[in-house]
């Protein structure tokens, strides 16, 4: 579980989103890290027992997304995130291969799993196994356990068909994704509980199907 400083020093960060205040808070920063990394250890070893893709080796301060951010192309010129990012790499981790990633700020917890935004060819390939392989996909989303957990998210979606599909095919509304994503929406309070690990290790077993399908179809 974490600390209720580490929530606390991004509340004040995102109010005080520059370089002075930062450099005057560094140190909370580094604490929060800390209490980060050993939320993230036991996590490492749960995952890493059930996808043989992750590696138990894998150390914490890996996983722990940088928070400062790339202004360089940005109107939003603000030089740190308003969040923590933690992302657990599988082995051959890049743009075609489906990520674990857990999203902790105020007011907006998560852990997302799949696709965000992938290229042309990975969505082609996904939605070709979705076509193929419809009943394995809905059977996976329509799962009690799944449906306990996760929903998957339609925020990223073509209003229209997608080429080479018509638009009353069976399963359109999954067709017409441009991410694949499914999504545990946690609350802050649920990190200040010691069962937060207990409840991600059986969120990383529910979502292996899902986990699955996508690796399925960006591997053919």
């Amino acid at each position: 579980m974490l600390k209720k400083s580490t929530f606390n020093f991004l509340r004040e960060l995102i109010d005080n989103n520059n370089r002075e205040w930062f450099a005057e808070n560094k140190f909370r920063y580094e604490e929060a890290k800390l209490d980060l990394f050993a939320l993230i250890t036991p996590l490492i070893k749960d995952l890493a027992a059930i996808d043989p893709e992750f590696s138990a080796d894998t150390e914490p301060k890996k996983c722990l997304l940088r928070i400062y951010r790339d202004v360089r192309f940005s109107l939003n010129k603000d030089p740190y995130k308003k969040n923590y990012g933690i992302a657990f790499d599988v082995k051959g981790y890049g743009p075609s291969t489906p990520a674990y990633y857990l999203h902790l700020e105020p007011g907006n917890c998560f852990f997302g799993v799949g696709f965000w935004m992938p290229e042309s060819k990975i969505v082609k390939s996904i939605r070709e196994e979705i076509d193929y392989n419809g009943d394995e996909f809905l059977e996976i989303i329509n799962d009690k356990d799944y449906q306990k957990i996760f929903s998957l998210s339609k925020e990223d979606s073509l209003k229209k068909a997608p080429k080479g599909y018509e638009i009353d095919h069976p399963l359109i509304e999954y067709l017409r994704l441009k991410s694949f994503i499914s999504i545990y929406p946690l609350k802050e309070e649920d990190f200040y509980k010691e069962n937060i690990v207990d409840k991600l290790k059986t969120a990383f077993q529910v979502i292996q199907p899902f986990i699955l399908f996508l690796r399925k179809a960006v591997s053919e």
